[in-house]
């Protein structure tokens, strides 16, 4: 009996141990160091003006239930730093400047894309994460950065998932939330600052929504986690965004039947041009500007609502309240279309070979041009890039996203949606179907179209948009088209020296391995730093302290395709095999490509 007792003893003493292992990495993610840059310096892509509109301008989005004043008065679950600082903020990949202070446009002194906004009719202040914190980047080099406007963060932003591998912002969120809330101390400094005077008569009530929010994370870690939704760990400078924008608005709107697994993230895509092109998204599958915006803000958190309080699905103009903030959108996207590309700055990343980026040149014409030199037309006034799209059995790489966008079904019977009501709305599908729609077996794309249409057309009221202003704010006239092609574009390339990694993926750390055939290039490295090599274009990926390890052996991580080698054209040959001199050389004139500098070469 003693030594049952022992054992016993034992037993429990080593699951103790064992969980305060688990919380205490739950709580303690494996971030990077944070290593301040001595002097943030901007290009000439933007006036300061503009670049403060598309920082901080809110687009609807609320981060759970997550108030603004909550999120900048949080606490680290072992410490009274707060969690907001931006010292610790920038851990997770978020871009600040050295000592920022704050400012009317962000009072809360946060990175870049934490903005706030009100609800009509609403006192509270909502944390609202805008589509600058995933597509403005920053490249460093002996201690000096360059921000890239509209180029592809780095950060962790996504992920609900706990991981021992690499810091997850949800993950740290999550566990300052939880300790302030089962913290007795810690919610009391907390609930005096947020309340102030007020603390007497609002205390009780913060608590109860505070624990709200609380739940709201903790269910969607569950159920991701538990449902295994994200196999694929998106690490820095990822998301699967068509995965998780269907898995929130047909799973956890909808039906939990409608869950699919999402193991293909992809890149942020850099941002300028992008107003041109006549397709969107990686595979491109979106034509309409505010269609693709309303899609982005719902699936980075805008409320939605399908059901009304007795579960019945709403009708008519009752369809489909939401905090999506039109408006804004319009705002961001305007200021979009004055985005240059980034002119590559010798004084900070190095002297350009004019002599051989003009050699470069001509290798460029060979061998790039036919697919990233679209050719160009003139529609509504805009200049119209017509962009290649590459099947993915041509180009060969991962063709997860590709795949799943095109295969995944979605039954969403339970809308009540009336195939004539379809018909009235400014969806145009691509081909345009032979048959009725089967609204037991729609795609993420057809599904996200039509959902975007009835928000959007709800949203327009709400905003007192006139049919005057709609055509503009909807981008050019566009209807919102949708086409699902099991491929890839082929975007135009200035400036994409600022864009490490590469492939839509992330999965070649730099231009030079990108015109090398795979099996030169890197199977695993380490992603999370923003330190550049200005040879090989692209971010370094030495082993660094509690880096990324990306392994592209993983689902949804392949390096395959895109390659110059020799061989027989197709799956995934695109060109003959370049020597190590013609790679220098296209190197040197993709620094030039667009830019002012390419004028200069002889």
């Amino acid at each position: 009996m003693r030594l049952l007792l022992r054992l016993l003893a034992l037993f429990v003493a080593l699951v103790v141990l064992a969980l305060a292992v688990v919380l205490y990495y739950v709580a303690n993610p494996k971030l990077p160091r944070h290593a301040a840059a001595q002097q943030v310096h901007y290009l000439e892509q933007w006036n300061a003006e503009d670049r403060q509109r598309y920082y901080f301008t809110p687009q609807g989005t609320q981060v759970k239930g997550l108030h603004y004043d909550w999120f900048t008065a949080l606490e680290l679950p072992f410490s009274q730093q707060r969690f907001a600082a931006p010292e610790y903020l920038a851990r997770f990949g978020f871009l600040i400047d050295p000592e920022q202070k704050p400012t009317p446009n962000n009072p809360g002194n946060l990175p870049v894309g934490f903005a706030r906004h009100q609800n009509p009719g609403s006192a509270d202040t909502f944390l609202d994460i805008t589509c600058a914190a995933c597509h403005t980047g920053e490249l460093r080099l002996n201690g000096q950065a360059v921000r890239i406007d509209g180029g592809s963060a780095q950060h962790v932003l996504p992920s609900s998932v706990p991981t021992l591998q690499g810091g997850s912002f949800g993950q740290a969120l999550v566990a300052s939330l939880a300790s302030t809330y089962y913290n007795p101390w810690k919610f009391e400094r907390f609930a005096r600052n947020v309340l102030g005077p007020d603390y007497e008569a609002g205390h009780q009530a913060l608590r109860e929504a505070f624990k709200g929010s609380l739940d709201t994370f903790l269910k969607v870690a569950w159920n991701d986690t538990h449902r295994g939704l994200y196999p694929t760990e998106e690490g820095p400078g990822r998301t699967d965004a068509f995965g998780r924008i269907a898995n929130a608005s047909f799973g956890d709107a909808i039906s939990p039947a409608n869950y699919r697994v999402a193991n293909a993230p992809v890149d942020y895509p850099q941002l300028w041009d992008m107003w041109t092109f006549d397709w969107v998204q990686w595979n491109g599958s979106a034509q309409q500007p505010m269609a693709r915006n309303i899609g982005e803000a719902l699936g980075v958190g805008a409320t939605l609502s399908f059901f009304d309080a007795e579960g019945q699905p709403l009708k008519d103009d009752n369809r489909y309240p939401s905090s999506v903030r039109v408006r804004d959108l319009h705002l961001i996207e305007q200021t979009l279309q004055r985005l240059k590309p980034p002119a590559w700055p010798e004084e900070w990343l190095g002297a350009v070979d004019k002599p051989l980026a003009a050699k470069g040149r001509a290798l460029f014409a060979e061998n790039c041009a036919g697919c990233h030199v679209p050719r160009v037309s003139i529609s509504e006034g805009r200049p119209v890039q017509q962009l290649k799209m590459l099947p993915v059995e041509v180009i060969g790489t991962d063709p997860g996203a590709a795949n799943n966008i095109a295969d995944h079904r979605f039954d969403l019977t339970a809308l009540q949606w009336d195939p004539a009501e379809l018909a009235r709305l400014d969806v145009q599908l691509h081909p345009a179907p032979t048959e009725p729609l089967d609204l037991s077996q729609l795609s993420v794309a057809k599904g996200l179209a039509y959902v975007t249409a009835f928000v959007g057309n709800r949203a327009y009221r709400e905003a007192a948009v006139t049919p005057a202003e709609r055509a503009d704010m909807d981008g050019f006239g566009l209807p919102i088209g949708v086409q699902e092609l099991r491929a890839y574009k082929a975007r135009p390339l200035p400036g994409v020296w600022a864009t490490p990694p590469f492939l839509h993926n992330g999965s070649v750390p730099s231009i030079y391995q990108l015109l090398s055939p795979q099996d030169e290039r890197a199977t695993t490295f380490y992603k999370g730093t923003f330190e550049y090599d200005p040879r090989h274009l692209g971010y370094r990926t030495e082993a660094f302290s509690n880096g990324f390890v990306f392994d592209t052996r993983i689902t949804g991580n392949h390096n395959s395709g895109h390659e110059f080698r020799a061989g027989k054209r197709g799956n995934g040959v695109i060109g003959r095999l370049l020597q190590p001199e013609e790679r220098w050389a296209l190197l040197e004139y993709l620094k030039v490509l667009g830019g002012p500098l390419e004028a200069q070469l002889p």
